[in-house]
């Protein structure tokens, strides 16, 4: 089954947890290209705070099987 993860920081992922989204915290642009390059296969939908959007800038783009979503600031 695809799964769906939030990827940034935890004060502003944390609730998605709630959801059974699964969290990918990450504080700094180091961290968040990190967990973006260690995504688990079984994960199709990624829901990016604005910065972890930023961090990743076009590389998001590179994984064309997995859906990314900015969420609002």
């Amino acid at each position: 089954m695809t799964q769906v993860a939030v990827l940034g920081e935890p004060i502003r992922i944390v609730g998605y947890g709630l959801a059974g989204a699964r969290l990918l915290t990450a504080t700094t642009a180091d961290e968040v290209r990190r967990r973006w390059s260690e995504l688990p296969a079984d994960v199709g939908v990624v829901l990016l705070t604005a910065a972890a959007a930023e961090a990743l800038g076009p590389r998001r783009v590179g994984r064309a099987a997995v859906l990314t979503v900015v969420l609002p600031p």
